[in-house]
């Protein structure tokens, strides 16, 4: 449960850039789609719709690529650029580091490589948070909420930070191990609240 301490008015994200882009074959964040970089989608989606942006990248040079071509004056919240604590251990260390930034008791965490995330998604996800829940996680199926859920779309409870430690520590670095041991309200994927098409993302060259 959240302590309450920080301004329940601020709406937080987290993107995640730290990935290594195997299957891609280069830094998917910065990829050009539509004439601008594959996170600017996302970035402008969240204009009005959130208050503060942590963007975890992986090392400084990555950070000083993004600070190249993102300017925080093109936006209506703040933008902070912050380093994976633990690196090359997938998005759950991404997900305790961008957590320990943020200003509210929750945020959104979303990945680079989702450009059609959307602001009714945004608002939808938000509106969902009540008193006793650690997590707010989409899923497909009914008959199996945990295996086809969509933790990489989700929100999370700061306070979630000691398990998400006490995990790494045992390297269980799968998210949906994290969503087996929290409070999680999961919300269905049903083509009419939730599309589908908003967790569509872009992992391999043939997918642009």
């Amino acid at each position: 449960m959240s302590s309450g301490k920080n301004d329940e008015s601020i709406k937080s994200c987290i993107i995640l850039c730290g990935g290594q882009s195997r299957r891609m074959g280069k830094d998917k964040g910065s990829l050009i789609i539509q004439d601008k970089p594959m996170i600017k989608h996302i970035l402008s989606t969240l204009n009005h719709q959130i208050n503060e942006v942590i963007i975890v990248l992986n090392d400084k040079s990555r950070i000083d690529k993004y600070s190249e071509f993102i300017d925080p004056t093109d936006y209506t919240y703040t933008i902070r650029f912050v380093e994976d604590k633990i690196k090359n251990k997938g998005p759950l260390p991404g997900i305790m580091t961008g957590l320990s930034y943020i200003s509210s008791d929750y945020a959104l965490v979303l990945p680079c490589d989702s450009p059609y995330v959307s602001r009714d998604y945004i608002n939808i996800m938000f509106g969902e948070i009540s008193e006793n829940s650690q997590a707010i996680v989409p899923y497909h199926d009914d008959e199996n909420k945990i295996k086809t859920s969509e933790p990489l779309h989700s929100i999370y409870d700061k306070n979630i930070i000691p398990e998400i430690e006490k995990l790494i520590g045992e390297d269980t670095l799968h998210i949906k191990g994290l969503i087996e041991k929290i409070e999680t309200k999961f919300v269905l994927i049903d083509n009419k609240k939730i599309l589908k098409k908003e967790f569509r993302n872009l992992n391999r060259p043939e997918d642009i």
